[in-house]
């Protein structure tokens, strides 16, 4: 019909938990038409019916198929397990799309970056919750100085009644959780960029009368440690739970000698511990520095709970972790990000990011405090 603005076509690659609430959000907003694509039929049935949406049987590892999955559309957005992050990535730029993703693994963004340095389109990765949001929050903060000293980033999806000797639910990719407790992690120390190992360094802090343990865990950096090497003393990613996670996943993950069985760990934990969609969100951020010659910091701290979306309930991690991708799709079809080669977490504003439809979900309640 004149007049009428034409919905942008997006293929969403998995339809777990975030892929099938990232084609909620967008499908709702009538900007988008939605394909949902996974190689699970079961997974596909899931999908909730809606006028936007189509599904798609796929098997991602088919590269062809994949090629002609993704023809004329304006983007695709990886809600799939980090390992398929090269095969799509390298099937978009074939395609000539837009690309953004939301994984946590290093290695697989650095290929994405190779990838992003020889196309057309706008290549995102990292655009969920840590990294992504943490990175935006982070950097915004830092902006804020003259010169940096310190940037610590904290987040954590914890259930809000924890009932095991884990303190934990899975609310995310299991896939996930092992791999950042795992691979090495990204930090800036002394001002130079060096690799520490997951699960180490723990700390405890308290906010809101609740005490917390944080601890080194891989991917949650993003970009951020290249963006500001050579400029802060310290910067480090640390993962938030309940006291007493830590110890137990290292006896697991080093005296049983699981982390060399990621599959049978992976079979434990999703036959043990439940899901749970009570969950909360943490997002804590000091950043320290010199403004005027003084030594201060400023500190970003909220929660995110769960909570409906288009009247449907839906866990913290789900709502975070999908609307963060949404609002940089948005930004990106509002011609508010670069359209082409590597797009960072860190080059989108806080305040843009926040005042976006989507973006607003993390806004909700706001709690943010900052203290000078």
């Amino acid at each position: 019909m004149a007049g009428e603005k034409a919905m942008k076509d997006i293929v969403v690659i998995g339809a777990g938990k975030i892929g099938s609430t990232i084609a909620r959000l967008l499908s709702r907003s009538g900007d988008y038409s939605v394909t949902v694509a996974d190689r699970s039929a079961a997974q596909l049935v899931e999908i909730e019916p809606h006028k936007a949406v189509r599904t798609v049987e796929t098997d991602i590892t088919d590269d062809a198929a994949l090629k002609a999955l993704l023809a004329g559309k304006f983007a695709v957005l990886s809600a799939a397990p980090y390992q398929l992050t090269k095969a799509i990535a390298e099937a978009a730029a074939a395609a000539k799309v837009h690309y953004l993703d939301l994984t946590e693994d290093v290695g697989s963004t650095r290929r994405v970056k190779q990838i992003a340095a020889e196309v057309e389109t706008a290549f995102i990765p990292q655009c969920g919750l840590a990294p992504g949001f943490i990175s935006i929050v982070a950097s915004d903060l830092a902006r804020h100085f003259d010169t940096l000293e310190s940037v610590r980033m904290r987040v954590g999806a914890l259930p809000q009644y924890p009932s095991n000797a884990l303190n934990y639910n899975l609310t995310w990719s299991t896939d996930g959780v092992i791999n950042e407790y795992i691979e090495p992690c990204e930090a800036v120390v002394e001002g130079e960029l060096v690799e520490v190992p997951a699960l180490e360094e723990r700390e405890e802090f308290a906010l809101d009368g609740v005490t917390y343990e944080a601890f080194n865990t891989s991917g949650g950096l993003g970009t951020l440690a290249d963006t500001l090497k050579g400029k802060v003393r310290t910067l480090n990613y640390r993962t938030i739970r309940y006291p007493g996670h830590a110890a137990i996943m290292k006896a697991l993950l080093n005296d049983l000698g699981l982390r060399h069985r990621r599959e049978v760990l992976k079979d434990i934990l999703e036959n043990a511990l439940p899901t749970t969609m009570q969950d909360v969100v943490i997002i804590f951020v000091t950043v320290s520095g010199r403004k005027d010659g003084r030594l201060v910091q400023e500190t970003y701290a909220h929660k995110v709970y769960a909570g409906p979306v288009h009247g449907k309930m839906h866990s913290a991690i789900q709502i975070t972790t999908a609307t963060s991708i949404c609002a940089v799709l948005d930004l990106l079809a509002e011609g508010k990000l670069s359209a082409k080669g590597f797009v960072r977490q860190e080059e989108i504003g806080l305040d843009v990011f926040l005042a976006n439809r989507f973006g607003r979900y993390y806004a909700r309640e706001e709690r943010a405090v900052r203290s000078a």
